[in-house]
């Protein structure tokens, strides 16, 4: 199972591999980085490291057993106890149950290690798989909005209950 592991500078180079592997697959259901973010990569990658020093986000990847990187899951514009979720898995490793696992182990880790109260999600409507990994891990649907022109719908998810679990020793998935 993979390791989720918090973004470090050496994980660069897996990471723009597993973003130009991706693009298209990604591409068919949240929209593109576009061309500037592959030729910038390494100035964004520190720059994200700097935002994640600051405390603003959060960033992790999924690491596999050959040191690839096969997903992301992030915690952005982090204040207040809340965050906004984002996550993709690589093709090669998608309908594994690897993205519901990174999610609960995010949500456990948003409220035990990083303070959260809640966390906020946003799904466009044509993203069906995203949509059920969220329902899955407890996220509930609060409203629509427009993700990128296109109809989406908001998502939230409590992690007080996590907490408590986790506290009691009941926790859910866990990837290590």
């Amino acid at each position: 199972m993979p390791e989720l592991q918090l973004l470090r500078l050496d994980h660069a180079t897996a990471l723009l591999a597993f973003e130009q592997e991706n693009r298209a697959y990604f591409a068919a259901s949240v929209p593109d980085r576009g061309d500037d973010y592959f030729a910038h990569f390494e100035a964004r990658h520190r720059g994200l490291l700097a935002e994640q020093a600051e405390g603003r986000c959060l960033f992790h990847v999924l690491v596999g057993d050959a040191g690839e990187i096969v997903g992301r899951v992030n915690l952005v514009d982090v204040a207040d106890g809340c965050a906004e979720l984002g996550y993709r898995i690589a093709e090669k490793a998608a309908r594994r149950g690897l993205a519901t696992a990174a999610v609960r182990q995010i949500c456990g880790l948003g409220a035990t290690e990083y303070g959260l109260s809640s966390l906020r999600a946003a799904v466009t409507l044509d993203n069906a798989a995203s949509r059920a990994v969220l329902i899955r891990t407890g996220f509930r649907a609060v409203g629509e909005t427009v993700l990128d022109g296109r109809p989406a719908i908001s998502y939230v998810r409590e992690t007080r209950s996590i907490a408590d679990r986790v506290d009691s020793h009941e926790g859910g998935d866990v990837m290590r």
